[in-house]
């Protein structure tokens, strides 16, 4: 039960956004150009900070939601994305190695984020830009679970809820649509 009276049913930050569309529509506004505005980052790798941040935070909706995001977008390396979120060493890059685990130490605070840390993912092929988009990603997740968390939004526990929110996600992004525009194979 959320602690404020927001849409009965409606999950997570989307209650949230429907319950104040002023702020809300802002915020979705941020997410969508984070995650799918231009980056250097895939939408896919993007997704994958997103969860990874959202897990760290112990954010149930957020980490499961961009989570499925990711594995849509990722396609057949979707597993990869539960080893990330299962502290695994996984097949991925070095250099994305090193952008979650800034990403990770902004999650605990801005300032855990050293020299050294940005040192060594620009000598694995890390941009500025990418350097950049994984910080603010990262801060803004923290901003959003703790939004969705403080305010104890609704949270679905079903698996089948977030598979079809990711690829409703993956597809779409962060824009607004009306239900009557997600083709049938999404849904």
């Amino acid at each position: 039960m959320a602690h404020i009276q927001v849409t009965e049913g409606m999950p997570g930050i989307l209650g949230l956004i429907d319950f104040r569309p002023h702020t809300g529509n802002i915020l979705q506004s941020l997410v969508h150009t984070l995650l799918r505005g231009e980056s250097p980052l895939s939408a896919a790798e993007r997704e994958l900070i997103a969860a990874y941040v959202s897990e760290k935070n112990d954010c149930f909706f957020c980490a499961n939601g961009h989570a499925a995001a990711a594995r849509y977008l990722y396609k057949e390396d979707a597993p990869m994305v539960d080893e990330v979120l299962n502290n695994e060493d996984v097949s991925i890059s070095e250099k994305l190695k090193t952008l979650l685990a800034i990403a990770g130490k902004v999650q605990n605070g801005g300032k855990a984020v050293t020299e050294q840390d940005i040192a060594a993912a620009k000598s694995l092929g890390a941009t500025d830009i990418e350097i950049h988009d994984t910080v603010l990603i990262a801060a803004a997740f923290s901003m959003y679970n703790r939004y969705v968390d403080g305010l104890a939004s609704y949270t679905p526990t079903r698996p089948e809820v977030y598979a079809k929110m990711g690829k409703i996600l993956g597809h779409f992004g962060y824009i607004r649509i009306s239900h009557d525009h997600v083709p049938e194979y999404l849904v």
